[in-house]
């Protein structure tokens, strides 16, 4: 397989001491995964992310994500990651300067969900995939389809064109209202959120740290592939994968570290200055249970 060079640009974060973060790690070597096609888009819904991961923040941050529905499954992940990974691919192809590629960073904007979450896949599973550290550690965590126990209601709202209805749940340890459509004939949604009598078009959570609106709906009528790269991700359970993460946020330094030790990581302030370890990063998940 095709040796490559991967620059992992893998942080611009805001600590909980007001001082900006910024990680440029090289690696030298690195393999390019492998995709496998596991069925065709049928639709692709657009959303509008907020996504309040750090709790310090009074607005939280966009970005769009993108939900694939296909014939047997869905496929659900950062939009706004995908142009930066690619763009990032295409630097390094061109021999770009550091420079540069932290200008394109800067310009395409930078992505907090980095898992990807197939829903139906496999058949009676979600799986969810994960680059931690920029993919540092690439996570693969396949589980039972759990599904919502929504609370209908009769409230009615619009977003975009279509006429919506209103739901409730408990789910995976937050508070869920959803508006759904049953204009469009799926019973999808952004993220692990499904089950409805339609499409899922707004989602928020109670606390207002995680919210999805559709800004866009597209039928496929050329053949359009749902991409799949898992099988080069560590297979873990659930707890396992959460305790990754939990480690990582504690000592994100620490944590790239101990995976490689023969790696440089250079921190510097918003002025551009070295500054101090940060010993932690802010830590919401949108999974809670």
């Amino acid at each position: 397989m095709k040796t490559t060079l991967f620059l992992l640009t893998l942080l611009s974060v805001l600590i909980a001491q007001p001082v900006a973060a910024q990680f440029n790690i090289r690696i030298s070597t690195g393999e390019s995964l492998r995709q496998d096609t596991i069925d065709q888009v049928v639709y692709v819904v657009q959303y509008d992310m907020q996504d309040r991961s750090d709790t310090t923040e009074t607005e939280a941050p966009n970005e769009t994500a993108l939900l694939e529905v296909g014939r047997k499954l869905s496929k659900f992940y950062s939009y706004t990651k995908y142009v930066c990974d690619s763009v990032l691919a295409a630097d390094l192809a061109n021999h770009a300067s550091q420079e540069v590629i932290n200008e394109h960073l800067g310009r395409y904007g930078k992505s907090r969900l980095s898992e990807q979450t197939f829903k139906r896949f496999p058949d009676g599973k979600v799986t969810t995939l994960d680059e931690v550290a920029g993919g540092i550690s690439r996570l693969r965590c396949e589980e039972d389809d759990e599904r919502p126990q929504w609370e209908l209601s009769a409230d009615t709202m619009r977003v975009l064109s279509f006429g919506c209805r209103k739901a409730t749940c408990r789910f995976k340890g937050r508070n869920w209202t959803a508006w759904y459509t049953t204009d469009i004939a799926s019973s999808e949604g952004p993220w692990k959120l499904c089950g409805l009598p339609g499409l899922i078009l707004l989602a928020e959570d109670d606390e207002g740290h995680y919210r999805f609106e559709c800004t866009g709906i597209e039928q496929c009528r050329a053949y359009r592939p749902i991409l799949y790269a898992g099988k080069d991700y560590e297979p873990m359970s659930r707890k396992a994968y959460n305790k990754v993460h939990e480690r990582y946020y504690a000592d994100p330094v620490g944590f790239i570290t101990g995976s490689m030790p023969n790696v440089k990581i250079t921190i510097k302030d918003s002025q551009g200055n070295p500054t101090s370890n940060p010993k932690k990063l802010p830590y919401n998940p949108l999974e809670r249970e």
